[in-house]
């Protein structure tokens, strides 16, 4: 038999054991989608929260209490930034509502009388079918209400074992980290494996704090931009915008794209225009000048990496797995560098 063949059977078995191995591993992931997220996201809390354990935990505030003190207090920021989201909401969703119907309306005489001379029939075609497809099956409401209220049910135990895990992670990290180290790593390469777990835990660490010091400059930025431009929900959106500066590239420019929109059906053109200029000049000023300065050479990534995992994350897990595909990426990367012994 050739060596040729020989060698791509060899080869090819390998790769179906892989194969088998991905396929299991995937169908488990999806059996504990919101177990294992929920675990995802209290380690890049951990990593988010943790130097204030330590440095509490310096002062002489014993471990314990220096958790729970952060926990706590990270849970009232952000009910209390929450409960100025819903107000907001509350009181300016009506005054809203009015102008996006002014706006749709202007919207319909510019597509009748600008540059598309659409005709009313065609628009009344558009909107029919807009409206049939938004249409909800009566017959289909008991099942979806069941739904519903299990996805919700889910949810809530998902956050409490999330909050849970985050304790115990904020509280015996190092600890839970040697373990595992003991547990499942030969004695001859634990110190190794120790080292690169730390470097990669280093590296996530400064990733979260770094993206979340550009998150908030540039919510800071946009949400000054459009008070000062008298958009409604101008604290709204930069709460939004924080939270979707989280995913690279692609979350900033959804968010702050709405800002725009909400900006066109308030104020019209002129505002929408200025604060798109904001948008994108905040945009340039975090991927030439925060990013590099903030993240380091060690924790960036190519930018074709991080669109690819960003990507692979969604359409693993939706919107978590984009959040957490680019900290885990990097985190990665320098563990499997520190592991090689190559230079950081």
């Amino acid at each position: 038999m050739p060596r040729g063949l020989r060698v791509t059977a060899a080869v090819g078995w390998r790769l179906l054991v892989v194969a088998g191995v991905g396929w299991v591993l995937l169908y488990v992931f999806g059996q504990l989608y919101g177990e294992l997220m929920a675990v995802a996201i209290a380690m890049l809390l951990a990593a988010l929260l943790s130097p204030a354990v330590n440095w509490l935990s310096a002062k002489g505030v014993h471990r314990t209490l220096a958790s729970l003190l952060v926990l706590v207090g990270g849970l009232a920021a952000v009910g209390a930034v929450l409960a100025v989201v819903i107000n907001a909401l509350v009181s300016g969703m009506a005054g809203l509502a009015a102008q996006l119907a002014a706006s749709i309306e202007q919207i319909r005489l510019w597509l009748i009388r600008g540059p598309l001379s659409l005709s009313q029939q065609q628009l009344n075609q558009i909107f029919q079918q807009l409206t049939s497809s938004l249409q909800v099956d009566q017959t289909a409401l008991p099942s979806t209400a069941l739904n519903t209220t299990g996805a919700v049910l889910r949810f809530f135990a998902g956050a409490l074992l999330g909050l849970f895990t985050l304790f115990f992670f904020l509280r015996d990290g190092p600890r839970i980290w040697t373990f595992l180290v003991r547990l499942a790593v030969p004695r001859h390469t634990r110190a190794r494996v120790h080292r690169a777990g730390r470097r990669g835990f280093a590296t996530l660490i400064t990733y979260v704090r770094a993206t979340a010091a550009v998150a908030f400059i540039d919510a800071a930025a946009i949400g000054i931009g459009a008070g000062v431009l008298r958009v409604p929900f101008a604290f709204v959106l930069a709460v939004l915008i924080f939270l979707g500066a989280f995913v690279p590239y692609v979350g900033a420019v959804v968010t702050g794209s709405l800002a725009v929109l909400v900006a066109l059906a308030a104020n019209g053109f002129a505002s929408a225009l200025i604060l798109l200029c904001v948008v994108v000049g905040v945009m340039q000023l975090e991927g030439h000048v925060l990013q590099p300065l903030l993240l380091g050479h060690a924790v960036r990534l190519h930018p074709l990496a991080v669109v690819l995992s960003v990507t692979s994350g969604f359409t693993l897990a939706g919107v978590g797995g984009a959040v957490l595909a680019v900290p885990l990426v990097a985190s990665a990367n320098t563990i499997v560098r520190a592991l090689l012994d190559q230079p950081e």
